[in-house]
């Protein structure tokens, strides 16, 4: 998957053996940490992100989750979920980004 933000991009040429290491924990952890599959462990990352108010990686996230077959309703119903526990103005942050309004 092709950077979606320059800024990343810029980080991985300014600071290639960080970017080497995060890189190495986030794909053990990823791929080798549990039994959850790819689609669940993207819907994770979208809540995750979403939750956290982490507007970029929500765009990386839900990017990956969709091309891990993810549909459009389960990512609705992901950040659906949020609500209860973060609150509607954060879910209404997320589903801004979602929609491609944030």
């Amino acid at each position: 998957m092709k950077d979606l933000h320059k800024i990343f991009t810029l980080f991985k040429e300014d600071f290639p053996g960080v970017h080497k290491a995060e890189a190495a924990l986030g794909e053990q952890i990823h791929q080798h940490a549990g039994p959850l599959q790819e689609k669940a462990r993207c819907l994770t990352k979208v809540a995750i992100s979403a939750a956290t108010r982490h507007h970029r990686a929500l765009e990386t996230h839900l990017e990956r989750a969709r091309e891990a077959g993810a549909s459009e309703a389960e990512i609705e119903q992901t950040l659906l979920l949020i609500i209860p526990t973060c609150g509607f103005p954060t879910f209404m942050e997320a589903y801004s980004v979602f929609r491609g309004e944030g």
